[in-house]
């Protein structure tokens, strides 16, 4: 399960909660400009923009849990068991496999608007990347400095959705969060006032109270209110260390400490990392579940113009 969102002070800010049940070895990639990128059916993308984010790379492919390109385009994908439902091959589209898909979209656009047209022309096919890597049951939250998309793959087909909120959890499909959401509107950050009735001598006796009612369990339904609670109403200057440490903030409101999600199996998803990106400078900030301090990568950390991934340690 995993938490994204998109946030905005005087720059734009965006990022994820990582929560998994392990360590997939995960760094912070650097993709340059002119890296080739071998699809598995599309042409190759042998110039493209720069890329950063954090992945696994495999046979030299870098595997982006999250990223953003240096035109301030962001991307991240979230798990979405069940749900899921890849296509099959079209020979009258352009066949992308899930796992190329965030360097697809963020090597070739730079904001929504090229996202939207580029998708119309694709077809998300599936894809195992190997016999040890099963393709991964996935949807996307996608991001410029003015509007967000989720993007998803079901058995109604794709869809892009306007996403107005700027956040993403998990399950079910995000026109439930949608419709849900609209439950929670009269939630705010003050007190409760007396609407029952004024004649009745009813008293605050503590502050926040004007959130009663909002989830705290580590559902992806309540973890989709409570980061939109949580973001929006948010108080943030604008320099650089408040912007920050205000993203991470949010992100912590929604995070899982190990023990409280167990999965069928018996281990425990929990917040692996947490990562914040300023998409106009391209600053990757970033903190691990046994490293709470706040590190950052920057993309211009290496040559844009080059071929060879840049790694980076989380």
């Amino acid at each position: 399960m995993c938490t994204a969102i998109s946030y905005k002070t005087k720059d734009h800010y965006f990022g994820r909660n990582l929560d998994v049940e392990k360590d997939y070895g995960e760094s912070v990639v650097i993709t340059p400009r002119n890296f080739g990128f071998d699809f598995r059916f599309a042409k190759p993308l042998l110039s493209h923009h720069a890329i950063i984010g954090t992945a696994v790379v495999y046979d030299g492919f870098p595997l982006y849990f999250d990223a953003v390109n240096e035109k301030g385009l962001s991307m991240a994908g979230l798990n979405f068991p069940k749900n899921a439902l890849y296509g099959s091959f079209l020979s009258t589209k352009e066949n992308v496999a899930p796992f190329e898909l965030i360097p697809y979209i963020l090597g070739s656009c730079e904001n929504a608007a090229d996202v939207k047209a580029k998708l119309s022309k694709i077809n998300i096919i599936h894809c195992d990347f190997s016999e040890q890597l099963p393709t991964t049951p996935l949807h996307w939250l996608i991001s410029d400095k003015n509007s967000s998309l989720t993007l998803e793959c079901t058995k109604d087909g794709t869809k892009i959705f306007d996403n107005p909120f700027g956040v993403l959890t998990n399950n079910p499909t995000f026109d439930f969060h949608l419709q849900n959401i609209n439950s929670y509107m009269h939630l705010h950050g003050g007190i409760t006032e007396n609407k029952l009735s004024p004649a009745l001598p009813f008293e605050n006796h503590s502050l926040g109270t004007g959130a009663f009612g909002l989830p705290g369990d580590f559902s992806s339904i309540s973890r989709f209110v409570k980061a939109v609670f949580v973001k929006e109403n948010s108080v943030c200057g604008d320099e650089e260390k408040e912007s920050v440490s205000q993203f991470f903030s949010i992100l912590q409101s929604v995070a899982m400490p190990k023990g409280c999600v167990k999965t069928s199996d018996g281990k425990f998803e929990y917040t692996r990392y947490s990562c914040c990106i300023n998409t106009d400078t391209q600053t990757y900030y970033y903190s691990t579940y046994y490293d709470r301090t706040v590190r950052k990568a920057e993309l211009s950390a290496a040559d844009p113009n080059g071929n060879r991934l840049t790694f980076i340690g989380i």
